[in-house]
């Protein structure tokens, strides 16, 4: 054979040993002190740097701000890189058609045969051109031995039967999840994906069939699941015997997804498809683990990019240290907001811990001076109760001043609307500080907008105010 195959370009013992899971995990990874886990960022974060230097990407953004290869010495200079993100990257995909000069496969040679075998994803492309990603086998490979260590953090056991609906299309969460419970656990995986891969009515009988144990996903499709379930006359936690969900919850609340399963235990956790999972809860539920031996996390402030303390919220800036290969992500500001629990937890870990996720900085609307986040919209709705927690919030500019109407699908009889539209206008406008407009609508109704039986992560905002060029 002429080319190097997948499985000839990356070791997986040595990287099981680099990071390990499950006890190995807890022997080591966990006891780690601070100077010793730093020591290991350091040597992780040269390589990243000598990669990054041979990237076109890299050298532009960094050489604009006057950066030279010496000026950079260790992990400890981090913060005089500048930061990048999608916008970044989408404007290098628009000037090196169809995947940018971001990933570094053109530094192996000429030919295909001079690289590394890669993977190709993109995001869901919300708008516009969606954004390539990139992967060599390491990296790769290091992001699916991190999700599956999360799982088994959680208490993933040999045997579960695990249900994803995390999706299978050009999309990467469903491919990680099945490369991470394959490659990595002695787990059944049954790759369901999105409600338009298949069914939800087919995914709860499936789940019936089989057992599932475990299920894989977003907290709000999930939730929904369970509703299916409970219509196709399943019982959730006796005819689905699910015990644990590994979901990212997202401001969800974690009682109720739990109670709508049978008193499953619920685990969140936190990852962009760039990097894989960067954070993880584990079964004390208090913040989620921070795996610092394959990332180093900062909290930035949205408007400055400086550096915020910890238990400040921000954005979460990421350099993914084991992606020395293709793609690298040197500071990358995700835009998700967050912050990083101060002090130790409960099992007194050197790790530190992230608070989750808490909204994105670039999905704010101001209105009236109030910064409005619609992950925050959606929690105070789903405590309220009367509706499916299905929402849609939209941002138009009306005689020259701003408006949110906020869409809610109802489970009353429409006599009852007027009322209910009244509470939930009060509530908001006691929590947020800022008065919305309320439009209730009949159970399923919003799913044109939200996309929820078809996306990851549903759609919840439209901003139809006009641009400012």
């Amino acid at each position: 054979m002429e080319h190097l195959t997948y499985f000839d370009a990356v070791d997986h013992k040595a990287l099981l040993r680099a990071f390990p899971v499950g006890t190995k995990f807890l022997e080591d990874r966990t006891r780690m002190s601070r100077d010793e886990l730093h020591a290991l960022q350091d040597v992780q974060f040269r390589s990243c740097m000598k990669r990054g230097w041979e990237i076109s990407f890299y050298r532009r953004l960094w050489s604009a701000r006057g950066i030279e290869p010496g000026d950079i010495n260790g992990i400890d200079d981090i913060s005089k890189l500048p930061t990048y993100d999608k916008t970044d990257i989408m404007r290098s995909v628009e000037a090196h058609p169809p995947f940018g000069d971001f990933h570094g496969m053109e530094s192996f040679g000429d030919t295909p045969l001079s690289r590394p075998p890669v993977i190709l994803h993109t995001t869901s492309g919300t708008t516009g051109t969606p954004q390539p990603l990139l992967f060599g086998p390491k990296s790769r490979e290091v992001q699916n031995i991190l999700m599956a260590r999360s799982f088994i953090l959680q208490g993933l056991v040999p045997g579960d039967m695990v249900h994803s609906v995390l999706g299978f299309g050009t999309v990467n969460g469903g491919h990680y999840v099945r490369e991470a419970i394959n490659h990595y656990t002695n787990a059944l995986l049954l790759t369901a994906g999105t409600g338009s891969e298949t069914p939800s009515r087919k995914q709860v009988h499936l789940m019936n069939v089989y057992g599932t144990t475990v299920l894989v996903g977003f907290a709000d499709y999930l939730s929904k699941l369970a509703d299916v379930a409970r219509n196709e006359g399943l019982v959730p936690g006796r005819d689905i015997p699910i015990k644990l969900i590994c979901a990212a919850i997202g401001g969800a609340p974690r009682d109720t997804l739990s109670k709508a399963w049978g008193g499953a235990e619920v685990c969140d956790f936190y990852g962009v498809g760039d990097t894989g999972f960067i954070a993880a809860e584990g079964p004390e539920q208090d913040g989620l683990h921070i795996w610092e031996d394959a990332h180093h996390l900062e909290i930035i402030d949205p408007d400055d990019l400086t550096s915020l303390d910890d238990g400040q919220v921000g954005n979460i800036c990421v350099t993914a240290l084991f992606k020395d290969d293709i793609f690298p992500n040197i500071r990358f500001n995700t835009n998700d907001l967050s912050a990083i629990e101060p002090g130790a937890g409960p099992l007194d870990w050197n790790l530190r811990r992230l608070q989750g996720f808490l909204g994105r900085s670039d999905d704010m609307v101001k209105l009236r001076g109030i910064n409005v986040y619609p992950t925050a919209v959606g929690e105070i709705l789903k405590l309220a109760g009367d509706n499916t927690g299905e929402f849609f919030c939209r941002v138009q500019r009306i005689d020259g001043r701003d408006e949110m109407t906020v869409s809610v699908e109802c489970m009353t009889a429409p006599s009852d609307w007027n009322a209910l539209a009244g509470r939930f206008r009060s509530l908001l406008k006691q929590k947020i500080g800022v008065d919305f407009n309320i439009k209730l609508v009949a159970p399923g109704d919003l799913e044109p907008l939200t996309e929820i039986n078809s996306r990851q992560k549903p759609l919840r905002l439209a901003d139809d105010r006009p641009k400012v060029s």
